[in-house]
């Protein structure tokens, strides 16, 4: 950390007694049974979720999707969806404990995996925040797979270590940091035959404007730029979940890329089909996605009304 990007001592201070915090809860959560430790994150985020002011822009994602759901689904949906976030947050402290069960995470289509990873083939991996997100590079990773994961590093330098030695401990070793410098490592992951898996669902400024249930939005061209420029496959995953902390991971078929010479269009078209991907997956279990995120343009959400 250079002089110009060190942190003052009362952040420094703040971002350390966050760190403290989430080790008392991952303590806590590791102490208890798996199945308790979710239905407790799903009490308390469904309790205090509503109370937020990003219960607004969860509401307004929800009506653009599904624009004529009745108010009484709307409102079943909110409820469902922040249940469904409070037990991916309690989970994530305790995902090793969950991979190492193998009653737990059920792999359908494993075959694909078993095949990448014994013909040592390089694909693009992509998926959305769909239920547990986490348990899929863990999948990956088990299935003999190389494959570099990528992230977005908290704000708090020693959150980010733990979030990091967390992830070490259900297997999960290659990043690959979202940005400029985490573009060109996987460029280099690439170049050796190696994989990457990508998240492939959240708003990219200055991305390829595609429509997600009908509305444009704008949506990194990542994953299909790289499986065009090397020629190889644009493998989806999902992840559902079955009943509590129980998961079925779902390798989909290959997203067909079409090589016309026309990289811009070639590329736009990717992501479209990629858009249609996830609308399909959301469109099957609507509780499971991660409805609190802004994806659509800015404007979207200062109207008054959807």
């Amino acid at each position: 950390m250079t002089d110009t990007a060190r942190p003052s001592r009362i952040q420094d201070l703040a971002w350390r007694i966050e760190a403290l915090a989430f080790d008392a809860v991952t303590f806590l959560a590791r102490l208890f049974p798996i199945d308790a430790v979710s239905d407790f994150g799903a009490a308390v985020v469904g309790v205090l979720g509503p109370l937020t002011s990003t219960h607004r822009v969860a509401e307004t994602n929800i009506r653009i999707a599904f624009p004529d759901l009745p108010t009484a689904e709307i409102d079943r949906l909110l409820k469902a969806q922040w249940r469904a976030l409070g037990r991916w947050a309690a989970e994530f402290p305790i995902l090793d404990k969950i991979i190492a069960d193998p009653s737990r995470v059920e792999v359908v289509n494993a075959g694909r995996l078993e095949a990448i990873a014994r013909n040592h083939e390089s694909v693009v991996f992509i998926s959305g925040h769909f239920s547990s997100m986490e348990i899929m590079p863990a999948v990956i990773i088990h299935a003999g797979v190389t494959c570099q994961i990528t992230y977005r590093a908290t704000n708090n330098p020693h959150v980010d270590s733990r979030i990091r030695k967390s992830r070490f401990r259900y297997g999960v070793r290659l990043f690959a940091p979202k940005g400029g410098d985490g573009a060109r490592e996987l460029i280099r992951a690439l170049a050796r035959g190696e994989c990457v898996a990508l998240m492939n669902d959240q708003k990219f400024n200055g991305g390829v404007l595609a429509p997600l249930f009908g509305v444009d939005c704008h949506t990194a061209p990542g994953p299909s730029s790289f499986a065009l420029r090397f020629g190889i496959p644009l493998v989806p995953m999902s992840v559902q979940r079955v009943h509590k902390a129980r998961f079925r991971v779902v390798v989909h078929e290959d997203i067909p890329l079409e090589d016309t010479g026309d990289r811009n269009a070639d590329i736009a078209a990717g992501v479209r089909r990629v858009n249609a991907f996830m609308e399909e997956r959301i469109r099957d279990r609507p509780d499971e996605w991660f409805w609190v995120h802004k994806r659509w343009p800015n404007e979207v959400y200062r109207r008054p009304a959807v």
